[in-house]
């Protein structure tokens, strides 16, 4: 991945305003890793399958995970977040 926008949807903004503070803390530090270096071990970083194979998955905390989608080649439009069972 070379120079690419990291955006989120309004769904997204909805969701994690859901998440209470702990998590919206580990979610700015885990989106800010990913924009430095979105292949790190920590983000366990990996495309879905199946009905959601548009999504690719980063983990936020152990059970919490945010998805997001290309748009092109330089845009990352982060959709969802939640729990592993609320996604899936």
């Amino acid at each position: 991945m070379g120079q690419f926008v990291i955006t989120r949807t309004k769904r997204f903004g909805k969701q994690f305003l859901k998440q209470p503070a702990k998590i919206q803390k580990a979610t700015e530090q885990r989106l800010k890793l990913f924009a430095v270096q979105p292949n790190s071990p920590q983000l366990r970083h990996h495309q879905l399958q199946g009905k959601m194979q548009k999504y690719y998955s980063i983990n936020i905390t152990g059970d919490i995970r945010a998805l997001y989608y290309c748009d092109g080649d330089t845009i990352i439009i982060f959709d969802l977040i939640g729990s592993h069972s609320q996604l899936y």
